[in-house]
């Protein structure tokens, strides 16, 4: 919950945003700062849809912002674009090896958009980096039945075997999504 000045200092960066003046950047900018940084995420998101950000709005505060904000345009990214034009954003997140930009790159919208080649490396990033499968959005839905996905996998953890590198627990639990579910038989 918002302290009582955070909360007017947000009333007012809404009010900015909603209005689209000079100022709703600047304050998107300074929302930890002002609500703290455990509600600088949801801030900065309720901001960017205030504002009706576009494409191009959020990839200026995307490639001019800190870890953070880039985070907040990655998580706000499934309300505020429909189509793939979004994409370069979390292709470049998945170039990074900040968690938390990778944990946000692969949500609900590179679940929709992301090509497979880039998600199943995606995943297997991932699993590099610790970034827990739980927070990969469609894991269950995109690996069923990806036997590319399953490959690599298992040839990731053959590769941590012959290294004698523990395997993560995450890869087993991926590799069995890439089983096929049967069909069922009706009555």
């Amino acid at each position: 919950m918002l302290t009582p000045t955070a909360r007017a200092w947000f009333d007012e960066a809404l009010t900015s945003a909603t209005a689209r003046t000079a100022l709703w950047e600047l304050r998107f900018a300074s929302a930890g700062r002002h609500c703290g940084p455990e509600h600088a995420d949801s801030v900065r998101v309720a901001l960017l849809r205030a504002a009706r950000a576009d494409t191009d709005v959020l990839s200026r505060l995307y490639h001019h912002g800190s870890a953070p904000e880039r985070r907040a345009v990655l998580l706000a990214l499934p309300t505020l674009v429909t189509g793939p034009e979004a994409l370069p954003l979390v292709e470049d997140a998945l170039r990074t090896h900040d968690t938390d930009l990778l944990t946000a790159a692969l949500g609900p919208y590179a679940a929709s958009h992301l090509a497979p080649h880039a998600w199943r490396h995606a995943v297997l990033k991932c699993l590099f980096t610790g970034v827990p499968l739980d927070t990969v959005a469609g894991l269950h839905d995109r690996a069923r039945g990806d036997t590319e996905l399953a490959r690599m996998l298992s040839d990731y953890a053959a590769e941590r075997t012959a290294a004698d590198r523990p395997v993560p627990a995450d890869l087993h639990r991926a590799l069995a999504l890439t089983t096929p579910t049967a069909p069922t038989e009706e009555s």
